[in-house]
């Protein structure tokens, strides 16, 4: 009888080492949407308007865009152990700076160490799994670890709406550091070095112009909702972020040891699947970013209301996520892609429709026909990318897919708060139907995203044709 393959590194108690990192992601995720709940609370509290609030959103995932291509570089210098428990260190830190700051600006710099934290955990998380567990186990594993990133999201709002309610918004911050003194226990306990050292050369330049390239984009899209598309901050941070970025790509298809190995584009179907998930990902941020504020400012609810609204959405969006994998197997990605972005689409459309006189149930049924559509097309097109990439290279798409998430979710984020602020302005009648307004000009922009997304899906290979061609 043949033995069972093993892992390819052993450890003592693998389901121990990955508490820590499970506890981080959970709380990584949960901080990135539970935000969007409590901006109207925050700009109250803060006295600053929507254009200066959203970076509390933007910068994060800025942060989090700008660390997670470094992070195969680091695992290659320091231990897993030092990581992790650096980054739930600079998590815990950042929470304490936001839960304790007098000013707007303090409780960026909070949200943005917060970032660092993120960046780290997610993607050393999903590598550590390909080493402790056999390749049996695998699979199972993964499927937990998608869970907890789509759990934090689903109950984030209304945690977070429940919160504010009865306490002040700092209490936000201070939820999250039980949390992770938890998981620096399991870290500092439980959790074993994966993975060696190699020390590989650091090319210094690539990252400055990484961080650059991405800071300019999301600055120019952010600034842009105060200042106007064509006031000359916005252009100079455009200009900047774009020529920074086209270096940027330049030197990691010529160089060696790239940072990001940008090559893997060169495959048609990475590519297209990888365009696709940006997409969803954009579609799903910017209307999480906006729902939330209309329900309170243009539904004129409150608070804790608005969080139980947002919560069946966001259970079904975990729900799908954890079925639509399976269908990849059974039936490929184009199909699954193709209806997502349909549904995704009649969501989109019945959130722009909405006025300031909509019924809950129709804002909920909106919501939830929207969170089944975004993660139907989600994951077969994930799927998708990477299974197309030979070998180590599954590796390089992943982290690339990671990144550009976090970059997209900002510009996205950025962008809609840029229309959210152009309607507002040209709305007349009451507040709320000014605010109204302005959600609507956001949504149009989230129907674009679903278009174009649906337009690429036409670009993808049939299950049958691929299999054909093996």
């Amino acid at each position: 009888m043949d033995e069972m393959p093993q892992a390819r590194q052993q450890v003592r108690h693998p389901k121990l080492a990955m508490v820590s990192m499970l506890l981080g992601a959970f709380v990584g995720m949960f901080s990135e949407t539970s935000l969007n709940i409590a901006l109207p609370k925050l700009m109250a509290a803060l006295q600053v308007n929507t254009a200066t609030v959203q970076w509390l959103v933007t910068g994060y995932m800025l942060v989090i865009g700008i660390v997670l291509p470094l992070s195969s570089l680091i695992s290659k210098w320091f231990t897993t152990r030092q990581i992790i428990t650096f980054a739930l260190a600079a998590f815990i830190v950042g929470a304490i700076i936001s839960a304790m700051a007098n000013g707007f600006m303090v409780v960026l710099i909070g949200r943005m160490i917060q970032g660092i934290g993120t960046g780290l955990i997610l993607p050393l998380m999903f590598a550590v799994v390909m080493q402790i567990f056999p390749p049996q186990k695998i699979g199972a594993v993964m499927g937990v670890c998608a869970l907890v990133i789509m759990f934090a999201p689903a109950i984030g709002p209304t945690l977070t709406g429940l919160i504010l309610a009865k306490l002040s918004w700092r209490w936000i911050f201070w939820l999250f550091v039980p949390f992770l003194l938890i998981a620096l226990v399991f870290a500092l306990t439980s959790l074993e070095n994966v993975g060696e050292r190699t020390r590989p050369h650091v090319d210094v330049l690539s990252i400055l112009e990484s961080a650059i390239g991405c800071s300019g984009l999301v600055i120019g899209a952010s600034l842009s909702s105060r200042d106007g598309w064509l006031s000359a901050p916005v252009l100079v941070a455009l200009v900047i972020g774009i020529v920074v970025l086209a270096l940027y790509i330049h030197r990691q298809l010529n160089l060696a040891e790239p940072i990001l190995n940008l090559r893997v584009f060169a495959n048609r179907s990475f590519a297209i699947g990888a365009c696709l998930v940006m997409l969803d990902f954009g579609i799903i941020l910017s209307a999480m970013y906006l729902l939330p504020m209309y329900i309170q400012n243009g539904l004129l609810l409150p608070v804790a209301l608005t969080g139980i609204i947002m919560l069946p959405g966001g259970v079904i969006n975990a729900l799908t996520s954890a079925v639509a994998g399976r269908l990849y197997d059974n039936v490929g990605a184009k199909k699954p892609a193709m209806c997502g972005f349909l549904i995704a689409l009649v969501g989109a459309v019945m959130l722009a429709l909405a006025t300031p006189h909509s019924s809950i149930a129709y804002i909920i049924a909106a919501h939830v026909i929207l969170m089944i559509g975004c993660p139907l097309a989600m994951s077969p097109s994930q799927t998708s990318a990477l299974n197309s990439l030979p070998g180590m290279q599954s590796g390089d798409g992943s982290t690339i897919l990671n990144t550009m998430q976090q970059i997209i979710g900002a510009l996205a984020t950025a962008l809609a708060t840029s229309f959210l602020e152009l309607g507002r302005q040209a709305g007349t009648g009451s507040m709320a139907a000014r605010f109204t307004n302005g959600a609507h000009y956001g949504f149009y922009f989230t129907i674009v995203l679903v278009v174009i997304g649906f337009v690429l899906t036409l670009l993808m290979q049939d299950k049958s044709k691929s299999s054909d061609l093996e």
